[in-house]
């Protein structure tokens, strides 16, 4: 059994005009394929307490296993409260919500450093690598440099109609930090795996990579 670590967004408005938050889909799908391989999964977010929904991500006909899994994400701690050494793992689903306050949280930052310098597992699905963009390791180098990595990608952004709404462009961020960006079609299934590293693409890829993220634990 491993110990994985899900750390969501706390944002709830990505503009005084449009909401954002956890893009439902992405935290439980890859929750329910940790729970159901038999790992221990601790539930955090950026700044604690409840966490905001993306409201374009709620489903009225959402599976029942998924409003139980929700329930968690009523009260959680704080991302400061943990360490990396206590985790297997750590997990970032997405929503737009992680642009705005994922990329410079310190005690994130400091989480994955330390996940990543000790070669435990990193996964990130959608917009979840934002997570990574203010990650620097010891040597100096940016954490996703040199680094095979996917992400919901600019032309996505377009099609979403929020291209010029987003406070960065994650595809061309991670770019510039020297990571090898690749993609598929919009909205299909892609994922990414360079060593203990896990990313995938979008909504549609969040259980492929939490498979993948568990290859890499185990």
């Amino acid at each position: 059994m491993a110990k994985i670590l899900m750390v969501t967004t706390s944002s709830y408005e990505l503009n005084e005009y449009q909401k954002t938050g956890l893009w439902v889909s992405e935290f439980t799908e890859p929750y329910l394929e940790f729970k159901n391989a038999g790992h221990e999964v601790t539930v955090a977010s950026a700044e604690g307490g409840n966490v905001p929904l993306d409201p374009n991500s709620l489903e009225e006909d959402a599976p029942e296993e998924w409003r139980e899994v929700m329930k968690l994400l009523s009260d959680t701690p704080s991302v400061s409260e943990f360490n990396a050494k206590d985790f297997d793992g750590v997990f970032l689903p997405g929503g737009h919500g992680t642009m705005l306050d994922l990329p410079d949280n310190e005690s994130l930052q400091s989480l994955l450093k330390e996940t990543a310098e000790e070669d435990k597992a990193i996964g990130a699905v959608c917009h979840g690598p934002a997570g990574l963009v203010g990650v620097t390791l010891s040597d100096g180098t940016p954490l996703v440099n040199g680094k095979r990595v996917t992400s919901f990608k600019n032309d996505e952004e377009k099609e979403m109609k929020v291209y010029e709404k987003v406070p960065f462009l994650l595809e061309s961020r991670l770019e510039e930090l020297g990571a090898t960006f690749t993609s598929g079609e919009n909205f299909t299934d892609h994922v990414e795996v360079d060593g203990k590293l896990v990313t995938g693409q979008n909504p549609q890829s969040s259980i492929q990579t939490a498979k993948e993220f568990l290859n890499v634990l185990s």
